[in-house]
């Protein structure tokens, strides 16, 4: 006996719950959560289900495969860790929230290590008795120091996610295609607002009387990947905008551990630069 999470995404048509339903149930599987969704603008299906019994994941995807429309994207997953890697500069709000979390067990996943183009954060990391990495761009430009991490990188093995924790460096196009909806980053504004540096200063100046965090995957457009998460606090005129920043701190932590554990638990499906989150 054993669980799984199955993952499609198909074309629209009619018959397809029964459809998959039906091979679940020739499988002798038990069916113990499951979510679907149909985007009828774009006519695509979701669906995510949790099934138990004796499986062989192979058989049960060639089986979903021929049944279901051709194109159809299915995955058979058995709930394991995942492997991730954190890059961050300097500020250690997110990066010590999901240490911490780590810590606890509240995240399914191997910590391989942490990398930061300064070395600040490196006694913050060494507690936790996770590997710190300093890759220093001093000298380098943007492809030369990117070489140098993903050379790093090349190293680890079968990373899942790459967990951006207040890096504040924009990835190349080399780089975000290495690892394709792979890259999640927290940006600290409320997305499609306030893109780019400092916006904190900048919903200050606009007289905001909300701000937030955004978790998104990285794409070649600054900010503009696909959000995962994203939750805002209340402000008033009162605030500057450095208390913008430090009220915003505790959002953005909670946010990115938030679609970081989605991710873990492959609740995301990516599609149109969107996401459905189940």
């Amino acid at each position: 006996m054993g669980q799984f999470r199955v993952l499609i995404d198909a074309n629209d048509e009619k018959g397809l719950v029964y459809k998959i339903s039906t091979i679940f149930y020739e499988y002798g599987l038990n069916i113990l959560s499951n979510n679907e969704f149909v985007d009828k603008i774009n006519g695509k299906f979701f669906m995510r289900s949790v099934v138990e019994g004796d499986i062989d994941a192979n058989n049960l995807k060639k089986s979903l495969t021929n049944l279901l429309p051709i194109s159809s994207n299915i995955d058979v997953i058995k709930p394991a860790k995942k492997n991730i890697v954190i890059m961050a500069t300097k500020e250690m709000h997110a990066l010590g929230d999901i240490l911490i979390r780590h810590e606890a067990g509240e995240l399914d996943a191997n910590v391989l290590g942490v990398i930061s183009n300064y070395s600040e954060l490196e006694s913050l990391v060494n507690k936790f008795d996770i590997p710190f990495m300093t890759i220093s761009h001093v000298d380098l430009n943007r492809d030369e120091h990117e070489e140098k991490i993903l050379d790093y990188l090349s190293t680890l093995k079968d990373i899942d996610y790459i967990v951006l924790a207040k890096y504040m460096r924009i990835l190349t196009p080399k780089f975000v295609e290495a690892y394709k909806d792979k890259i999640i980053n927290i940006h600290h504004s409320f997305l499609p607002a306030f893109i780019g540096a400092n916006p904190y200063k900048q919903a200050y100046e606009r007289g905001v009387k909300i701000i937030g965090a955004t978790a998104h995957f990285v794409n070649n457009n600054l900010d503009e990947g696909p959000i995962i998460s994203q939750e805002v606090i209340h402000v008033d005129h009162a605030y500057s905008w450095r208390d913008m920043q430090q009220s915003g701190r505790n959002v953005e932590k909670i946010v990115l551990s938030h679609a970081l554990k989605l991710a873990l638990e492959d609740r995301i499906f990516v599609y149109a630069n969107k996401s459905v989150i189940f």
